[in-house]
Order: structure tokens, then C-alpha cells, then sequence
């Protein structure tokens, strides 16, 4: 039986996309086996959002080539689609092919197999319009089933490659997500998160149909119990989606919105198309329509230009709106960015002084948001970590409201919808006890 290894960097989209991938050397026959093995076929699955992802990628690369020099190499991805010539030039390379055409991988890897001749499968991404088919039956170690429903990104901000990598936006078409939907409940998945590269912008491409339809169609499947986004820009959540939030019973209480600045000066030199004050107003309409609801967030540190008194401003903001969360990434420069080329580049260590002062303010933001719940009841999916549970009997997962908490419980528990009384706060991990286990929730996963 033939072998085929793995190796993914980046966003959960890759993730994703790996998984896809994998069913089709599933279905030709193949054998999955640790990247550190020896394998007759490498993919590996590249990110290119900065100069470092992409130098990350190279090196894996190497180590493949290294592992099994006869071994057929493999590169997929978005630093596959921005640089195959770069990727081409790696001795050991057999194929690059980037963000489309992927049902030819198999057709690709058969053709080197016979003429070992490399094959730069790559092209222009910015011509593509039509969403690619990718299925995902069931996810190895998760619990949550992840549907992606979007691919692509038109607002080209100021830092990102990722609309040259990913090409623009496009929905996959609404019976597929459905249908697919229902292939995840009906293989025991209780909650399923939609994500995309720009998941909010779904619909932006079909003609009456957006986002909030779709999660009217999600949420007539019956045995659905969660749906959960994965991220969504303010702009996005109009007046329709408030109603979603209101009325679906299915919508987890928890919203990634990506603030990236608190400042204005700041968002503009990004290309944000949004003020604090406008961000501000929305997150205010969200917790109208669903109070408690954790707001989740990315924020860009040291951003070129970004003075000490506009860094300022900014944490002021990010602490008056209080998220339950904050993702703090220092400004990493992305060759072939406008950011890239700016003047006034934030020195490294003023950089890392203001990433940890705001990861301060993330934890206890998260420790405040966490204690509201002590004493209530919440509705737990628990992850398969069989180690925790045998090392303390405890299981992991994750509330509607995004919040983790670990809380005594056995094996058969897991993938099912548990409720569980918050006992402990904590910015991490909270700690719970099992109130029971709903008995309408689907079959928990094996």
C-alpha cells in the first residue's frame, strides 16, 4: 500500500484543505503516515502571511526531500501560489501546484511516478471565480466538524499577500454547504464551524443570497445542535444577521472579530474600512441581541507608523470595548505588501514591550469575562484528548460562549453536548462539574 505523510502550516483553512486532500489519497488506496516517516509521497501544505512563513515552508520542504530523497515531493498552498519558481528551485521538488486545481493532485503525482519529470501546476489565481469543491467527511481528532464555505478576499489591506495568494472572494454554492452539513451531523458532529479565508463575505458573489440565508438553511438541519463562525469582519454583521442572532437557537454565543488597531490613524495607514467608533457601535448592537456573548479579536502591535501615543489610544480602546479574548501578533513584515514599503518601521523591541503589555491586558480581560459565568450552567462539547482523561479522568472542551473548561467525565462523553456547572474562573482553563449529559445530543463520536 502506498504511503502519503503531511505537513500543514498556517490557518485553519489549510487545515482544512489537508484534510480534503487526504480523502483523495484515501480513496486512490493510500496509507497516512507521521511526517518524521519514511513516505512514498510528501504534501506539504505552505503559508506565505509573512517573510517567515515562508522561509518555515522551505525548511520542511528540505526535510522531506532529506527523509526520503525517492520519495515523491509535494507543495501546495498560499506560498506555493505566490512564489512557485522559488519553490521550483528547491533540488527534490517533483510538483507545486498552488490554491486551485487540487483534484489533480492525484493525477499529477501518477503522472511523475511514471516520468519523473517536476510539474509547476500553478496559475493566475485572480482569474478564478468559482468556489473549489472540497469535502471533508470527518475531521481525525477533532470534535468540532470545520465546513469551509468561502475562499479568497477582496479588501487588500495593507499588510496582507493573502488576496494574491488565495485570489478573490468566492462562496461555495449554498445547497453543497447544506448538503455537506448533513453528511457532518449524520457522522456525529453536534457543532460545526464555517470558515473561509474572509467567512464573513459569503454571498458577496451570489446574487441574493448571503451569509445570514445560509445560516437560516443551517439551522433547519435538526440534529444540528451548534454553528459557529469562525471569523467575521464588523462591517459584516448588518441588521439580518442581528435577526440571525436573535432568532436562531443554534448560533454559538461567540463572534472572532478582527479589531487589528484601536486607532484610527492606525486602521486608515492598514486600509481597514472601518473607524473605532464604527467598530465600537456594532460590537454595542451585538451584545444588545445576544448579551454575554464573547467577542474574541486579532490585533496588529507596532504597526508601521504606529506611535507611542497612537499605541496608547489603542489599548485604551481594546480595553473599554473588552473582548473575552485578544490575539496579539507583533507587525511582521510581508515582502510585496504596501506595509512593507512604508517609512517609520516600529523598532523590535518597543514592539515586543507593547505585545506583551496587551497579552497582560488579553488575560485579564479573559479571566473577567470567565468569572460572569461561575455558577451557571453551560452547554460543553468535549475534545478528544484520551490522555487528560486518563491521566485525572478529566475531559476538555469547549462552551457555546468559547469559553474551555475541564470537569471530571468519562469516554463515552466525548463529541457529545455535556452541561456543565462552572465551578472555577480562569483565564485558560476553567474548571466544571458534570450536571448531565443531553441525551437528544447525536451520537457522540467513536
Amino acid at each position: 500500500m502506498p504511503s502519503v505523510a503531511f505537513y500543514t502550516l498556517g490557518c485553519k483553512v489549510n487545515f482544512y484543505d489537508t484534510e480534503a486532500i487526504w480523502q483523495m489519497f484515501k480513496n486512490e488506496g493510500y496509507e497516512q503516515v507521521d511526517f518524521e516517516q519514511t513516505a512514498d509521497v510528501y504534501l506539504i501544505n505552505t503559508c506565505t502571511v509573512t517573510n517567515t512563513g515562508d522561509k518555515k515552508s522551505r525548511q520542511i520542504i528540505r526535510r522531506a526531500v532529506r527523509r526520503n530523497p525517492n520519495a515523491i515531493i509535494a507543495v501546495t498552498g498560499c506560498y506555493a501560489q505566490t512564489s512557485p519558481a522559488e519553490i521550483m528551485d528547491i533540488p527534490g521538488v517533483d510538483l507545486v501546484i498552488g490554491n486551485q486545481d487540487r483534484e489533480k493532485i492525484i493525477p499529477y503525482v501518477n503522472q511523475i511516478r511514471a516520468q519523473r519529470e517536476p510539474i509547476n501546476a500553478v496559475r493566475n489565481i485572480m482569474k478564478t471565480r468559482e468556489f473549489e469543491e472540497l469535502d471533508v467527511p470527518s475531521f481525525a481528532d477533532h470534535t468540532r466538524a470545520f465546513l469551509k464555505i468561502q475562499e479568497g478576499c477582496n479588501n487588500f489591506c495593507t499588510f496582507c499577500i493573502i488576496p494574491w495568494a488565495r485570489g478573490l472572494s468566492r462562496s461555495r454554492d449554498p445547497q453543497s454547504v447544506v448538503n455537506q452539513a448533513r453528511q457532518l451531523v449524520a457522522a456525529g458532529y453536534n457543532e460545526i464551524v464555517l470558515t473561509g479565508i474572509h467567512t464573513g463575505g459569503y454571498g458577496d458573489d451570489l446574487e441574493d443570497y448571503k451569509l445570514p440565508d445560509l445560516l437560516w438553511d443551517l439551522d433547519k438541519i435538526e440534529s444540528l445542535g451548534r454553528i459557529r463562525i469562525s471569523s467575521i469582519e464588523a462591517s459584516q454583521i448588518d441588521d439580518r444577521m442581528l435577526e440571525v442572532l436573535e432568532g436562531s437557537s443554534k448560533m454559538c454565543r461567540h463572534f472572532h472579530i478582527p479589531i487589528q488597531a484601536g486607532n484610527d490613524d492606525v486602521l486608515k495607514r492598514m486600509r481597514r474600512k472601518y473607524t473605532v467608533a464604527e467598530f465600537e457601535q456594532k460590537i454595542k448592537r451585538i451584545r444588545e441581541f445576544m448579551p454575554d456573548v464573547a467577542i474574541t479579536t486579532d490585533v496588529i502591535v507596532g504597526f508601521p507608523g504606529e506611535t507611542e501615543e497612537m499605541y496608547r489610544d489603542g489599548y485604551e480602546t481594546l480595553k473599554r470595548i473588552g473582548f473575552s479574548e485578544m490575539h496579539v501578533f507583533p507587525y511582521s513584515t510581508r515582502t510585496g505588501t504596501p506595509a512593507a514599503k512604508m517609512e517609520d518601521q516600529v523598532d523590535e523591541e518597543i514592539k515586543h514591550a507593547r505585545v506583551q503589555e496587551l497579552i497582560e491586558l488579553s488575560e485579564t480581560m479573559q479571566s473577567a469575562y470567565a468569572e460572569k459565568f461561575v455558577g451557571q450552567v453551560l452547554d460543553v462539547i468535549p475534545e478528544r484528548d484520551m490522555e487528560a482523561l486518563a491521566v485525572d479522568g478529566h475531559l476538555t472542551g469547549f462552551a457555546d460562549n468559547y469559553l474551555k473548561i475541564r470537569f471530571p467525565g468519562s469516554q463515552d462523553m466525548i463529541g457529545k453536548i455535556c452541561r456543565v456547572k462552572l465551578t472555577k474562573a480562569d483565564a485558560n482553563t476553567s474548571e466544571g462539574l458534570l450536571v448531565r449529559v443531553l441525551d437528544d445530543s447525536v451520537q457522540a463520536l467513536a
